[in-house]
């Protein structure tokens, strides 16, 4: 068993790491100590010590901290681990088995969404996002449930010029973006109705991180004619449910 006295330590590591990875760019010590109210004395050495095991390393020309070789290669391994997809797989599979429509968790990368996994009941017709397909955020419900928990700023830097259209519904302007978001916040769960592909709609809500910053989306999609609008909130409770699952199976919260 671990030494106990050793777990301030361990939390103060873990902290820096942290530190650094939502850092733009590399830090001055006398920052770090300050960020993570420590004596200067405990800082250095614990600067020291991760940077002779690489997970820190120091640039001298700037006298700055940044993260170093090892941690990257434990993202790279979290890349190809997929804990993410592994943990949202069952949650999805119930999902699927409640509704009987198909089950998506898709990320937000960049301007878009990304599709990681897709459930869906057996004989039942294939979409157009697919695992691996990208579609313009803003269209799709899965990609507005995460922008609607960014900073405004964020959202705005992601979409400096003109929209994306499909099907010639969804928003064409920020302004109309913004108010869009404003509603799902508000809703607590986020709908698109024929923006991606025409007679299909979908449900999502967001799942956050340890930081209550969207981390990914679970979706519902299904055909509009098989579901009345007035049986969309009971279906969206069932996908909230679900996201909810993830974020405590991500150790997250919401904001």
């Amino acid at each position: 068993m671990a030494d106990v006295s050793q777990v301030p330590a361990a939390r103060r590591a873990l902290a820096l790491l942290r530190l650094l990875a939502s850092s733009a760019e590399p830090l001055e010590a006398s920052a770090i100590a300050r960020s993570l109210e420590l004596p200067r004395s405990s800082t250095y050495h614990l600067l020291t010590e991760m940077a002779s095991q690489g997970f820190v390393t120091y640039l001298p020309e700037e006298r700055r901290w940044g993260l170093g070789v090892a941690a990257f290669e434990i993202g790279s391994a979290y890349l190809r681990q997929g804990p993410l997809e592994r943990l949202a797989r069952p949650l999805l599979h119930r999902l699927v088995d409640r509704t009987g429509e198909i089950a998506q968790l898709g990320v937000l990368h960049g301007a878009e969404t990304l599709y990681l996994l897709k459930e869906q009941p057996r004989h039942h017709a294939t979409l157009v996002t697919d695992v691996g397909v990208r579609l313009p955020a803003q269209l799709t419900a899965s990609g507005r449930s995460m922008l609607a928990h960014l900073p405004a700023a964020q959202v705005r830097a992601l979409f400096p010029g003109r929209f994306v259209d499909r099907t010639g519904l969804g928003p064409r302007s920020l302004t109309e973006l913004r108010r869009l978001l404003a509603e799902d916040v508000r809703r607590g769960w986020s709908i698109e109705d024929g923006n991606v592909t025409e007679g299909l709609a979908s449900i999502a809500a967001c799942c956050f991180d340890h930081t209550g910053r969207p981390a990914a989306a679970i979706t519902v999609t299904f055909r509009r004619d098989t579901r009345p609008e007035e049986s969309w909130p009971s279906l969206a409770d069932q996908v909230r449910t679900t996201a909810a699952d993830l974020t405590r199976r991500l150790s997250g919260h919401a904001p």
